[in-house]
């Protein structure tokens, strides 16, 4: 129903060919690649065939203008039904949008309802946990980052405590000397000034002293634990660039972020039989739905631990 001229002989309806002015628009004028306008094609034919059945006849350019809220939604639960992915969906809304825009502008019609149509709300991405191997080799590959040794331990000792400590990136840089562990806990504030306690590991600790020793800046209580090259708070930015040279030197993945240390302390936690409560309140979330999202164990990895601690798996089935 989309083409621009029926295959055949048969005119093309005025609908028909509003769709064929529309994708020479986007190849020629927009240059959109091949494939965009093929993918832009397809949803836009599956619109309006779906269209098709809903409103009993073809559609065309009066029917389109007349299209109420409800029609589109009912678009929108019949992809929903048919198992259609939400990202999925979003792009079409897109497409469909993109052709009502484009007819409004070469004044052909208006239909001023598919401004009321939300899109479909979309998981936010989470980066990928690094596995045990990787971080521990992101890890021990700091030494080689930087000429000066003080620098290569400060940003060892962050990377430790995001790893160690499941600490967002802003946490981790927004502590001040006095907060520097001394024990085997610390505390935290985090999102909305909610504070929380979490363990510290030896290994955490003793890369945070390390570089300590090393760093030439000193300063009061108050000052940052962590410093910059000139004696400033160190900055998110100087940490990810950190990142990126490690992801290139081992051939990480480019989810390998500050951020994904994170999630694999979560993950990493969860995968050696963790409580889903305790991580939730170690990484500060308010509700175990976005911990539930954030932990990533293969399924595999979840079967074993159940096998290990299950009552049944222990005894006769």
């Amino acid at each position: 129903m989309a083409r621009p001229a029926p295959i055949d002989g048969t005119p093309p309806t005025d609908l028909e060919r509003e769709v064929g002015r529309w994708l020479g628009w986007l190849a020629h004028e927009r240059r959109a690649a091949d494939h965009t306008v093929e993918a832009y094609t397809r949803d836009l034919t599956a619109f309006l065939e779906f269209l098709t059945g809903h409103l009993g006849a073809p559609p065309g350019l009066d029917d389109l203008a007349a299209l109420r809220a409800a029609d589109f939604r009912a678009w929108l639960s019949r992809r929903t039904m048919e198992g259609l992915a939400r990202t999925s969906t979003a792009r079409a809304l897109s497409v469909i949008r993109s052709f009502f825009r484009y007819l409004k502008r070469s004044g052909v019609l208006e239909n001023a309802v598919l401004d009321q149509i939300r899109s479909p709300k979309l998981p936010r991405p989470i980066p990928k946990p690094l596995s045990e191997g990787e971080a521990r080799d992101l890890l021990s590959a700091l030494d080689a980052l930087h000429d000066e040794p003080w620098l290569a331990r400060r940003d060892l000792a962050v990377l430790t405590m995001l790893y160690g400590c499941g600490l967002r990136i802003d946490e981790a840089l927004s502590l001040n000397l006095r907060d520097a562990p001394d024990g085997d806990t610390m505390m935290i504030t985090g999102k909305g000034g909610k504070q929380r306690l979490v363990p510290v590991l030896p290994l955490v600790r003793e890369a945070i002293d390390a570089y300590l020793d090393a760093c030439p800046h000193t300063g009061a209580p108050d000052d940052p634990l962590f410093f910059g090259i000139r004696g400033g708070r160190l900055g998110a930015r100087q940490v990810q660039a950190a990142m990126q040279k490690l992801r290139v030197w081992l051939g990480l993945p480019e989810t390998a972020t500050p951020h994904a240390l994170r999630h694999s302390f979560a993950t990493h936690l969860l995968a050696a039989g963790g409580d889903l409560r305790s991580i939730q309140e170690l990484l500060g979330h308010a509700s175990l739905s976005t911990t539930q999202r954030y932990t990533d164990v293969e399924t595999e990895k979840l079967l074993e631990i159940y096998e290990g601690a299950h009552p049944r798996s222990r005894g006769t089935r």
